[in-house]
């Protein structure tokens, strides 16, 4: 069986439409509870390694210690380029990994919005048909990042040129949602009333119109992507980079 670690820094932004695929792949899902389950000891041994989102920020550290580990433990997956996603909060700390700045980008992209094509996606497992297909993607973020040194840029929005990017051959960074799943909204809505509240122009009702809208579509463009990315994960088997990604890794390893 495969191995799918997930880091979960709040509980109802979990795997959501990232779950069956994953099961339906033969993958057994384990959660590690971010600042309350210790990390493991090798980062490397789990098949796949998916960083979830949460409301806190990258640069928290002095609130959330623990931050400081999580980082460190993602830099050694990644230089290893052992298969990695990150979404949202997940791509902010591995952009901050990767040594690059994360802070906050002074407008809050909450909401559904579209997105656009990136500069580099043709080698990326699926994305390019992901763009043609979905649409509009949901948005819930403050913070943003610089792309890492190394890092190829494959998606950006209106208000935010980094929304996703893929490092060496088997990670990729999305700072958007489309785990999301619609029958969870509500769930989305009363987690995050206090941010809603101070986002000018967002409210619950606009949240439920814009989804009945949108989510249809965004969900069959999500599911059949990771379908995908997940299949080009097959032959990953061993735990270091392969070779073509190896001077990649090694010159951006020297940053460190």
């Amino acid at each position: 069986m495969k191995t799918a670690l997930v880091l979960r820094h709040l509980a109802f932004e979990d795997l959501g439409l990232l779950q069956p695929v994953l099961q339906q792949a033969g993958y057994t899902i384990r959660y590690l509870e971010a600042g309350v389950d210790a990390l493991d000891a090798a980062p490397l041994e789990a098949d796949l390694l998916v960083i979830l989102g949460g409301p806190i920020s990258v640069y928290d550290v002095e609130d959330y210690p623990w931050l400081t580990e999580e980082i460190r433990w993602i830099r050694e997956r990644l230089l290893a380029d052992r298969p990695t996603l990150g979404i949202c909060l997940g791509a902010q700390l591995m952009a901050r990994a990767l040594n690059a700045k994360v802070y906050g980008g002074g407008t809050k992209e909450i909401g559904w919005a579209p997105l656009q094509r990136g500069r580099e996606t043709e080698d990326t497992a699926g994305f390019d048909a992901y763009l043609a297909q979905t649409g509009t993607v949901l948005h819930w973020h403050g913070d943003t990042y610089d792309l890492p040194s190394g890092a190829r840029h494959i998606a950006a929005s209106a208000l935010y040129e980094n929304q996703a990017f893929a490092w060496g051959a088997h990670c990729l960074a999305l700072q958007f949602h489309p785990e999301f799943d619609a029958r969870r909204l509500e769930q989305w809505l009363i987690g995050h009333c206090m941010e809603i509240a101070a986002t000018p122009n967002v409210t619950p009702a606009s949240l439920r119109t814009d989804t009945a809208l949108h989510a249809s579509q965004a969900r069959a463009a999500a599911e059949q992507f990771f379908s995908t990315w997940i299949g080009s994960l097959s032959n990953c088997r061993c735990k270091t980079a392969p070779a073509q990604t190896q001077h990649v890794m090694q010159r951006c390893a020297r940053n460190f």
